[in-house]
């Protein structure tokens, strides 16, 4: 079996290595090319919240794959197609949202992976080559590549967190900050609420050996949620990475006017 970047990103992310990757909201194989160069440790397609249909979402695990970039899918829900659609077309592991009963981590980890009533087994996928690998090493490597991370975004969700994560083939958990602080009727993300939250599920991830992580705006806020145990980090996603450079430039050109004190017009004439 080959080695690289994918086939290592579930070690590096149980041995709690700090990952940083990002939400892609916009289903371009180019823009999986530039990120693929950009020193991110993996990217996650935004199937439940942006337009990726099955076609678009193929072809960017297409590129993932030949430029060996470990691309997760955030799927819509936690259905068995959902899962197997993302896994077959090359996904490195799956992210699903909602997850907040120890029922329904154990069904999506068992989508995931084959085995009785699991993964439905074909060796003609891009994951698995195409034909060119034996069932053998096949499953040997879902083994130990595939990664799936259960998404807590409810109250119950974290009173279920120790048993979630207890969960054999969960690999991680997510807390959705912004789907947990409206469950707790909360806008302020220093709300003591979603704080002891963010603290409970921590806890059930290391006691349990498994990966904590979050979706965080920037490296500083990431920086300050390590106390809570996380290792892996969603920054933002090239939405807010293109309008923070557009509207941070932007703003040094419109400054201009009053840093010379006239408009171009007049500067133009003056010189």
């Amino acid at each position: 079996m080959t080695t690289g970047k994918i086939a290592g990103f579930r070690a590096r992310m149980l041995a709690g290595d700090f990952l940083a990757g990002t939400f892609l909201k916009t289903p371009s194989l180019e823009l999986i090319e530039v990120l693929a160069l950009s020193g991110l440790d993996f990217i996650c397609l935004d199937a439940e919240h942006a337009p990726f249909d099955r076609g678009r979402m193929d072809a960017c695990l297409a590129i993932g794959r030949a430029l060996d970039f470990p691309i997760l899918v955030r799927v819509g829900s936690g259905t068995a197609e959902n899962i197997l659609q993302a896994m077959d077309s090359g996904a490195v592991g799956i992210v699903v949202p909602h997850v907040y009963t120890v029922e329904k981590a154990e069904g999506i980890a068992k989508a995931a992976r084959f085995g009785h009533h699991g993964r439905g087994y074909a060796g003609s996928t891009r994951w698995a080559g195409f034909t060119t690998n034996t069932m053998a090493d096949l499953l040997e490597k879902s083994r130990n590549e595939t990664v799936v991370i259960a998404q807590i975004e409810e109250p119950e969700g974290v009173e279920a967190a120790a048993g979630i994560a207890a969960v054999e083939g969960i690999d991680g958990l997510f807390v959705g900050p912004a789907d947990l602080a409206v469950s707790f009727g909360v806008t302020d993300p220093n709300a003591p609420v979603l704080q002891a939250a963010l603290q409970k599920t921590g806890e059930a991830s290391r006691a349990a050996g498994k990966c904590y992580m979050s979706f965080v705006p920037n490296a500083a806020k990431a920086a300050d949620w390590v106390k809570y145990g996380m290792t892996m980090f969603f920054i933002g996603s090239e939405h807010s990475w293109m309008l923070n450079g557009a509207r941070a430039d932007a703003a040094g050109i419109h400054g201009l006017t009053a840093e010379h004190g006239m408009t171009a017009e007049h500067w133009l004439t003056k010189n």
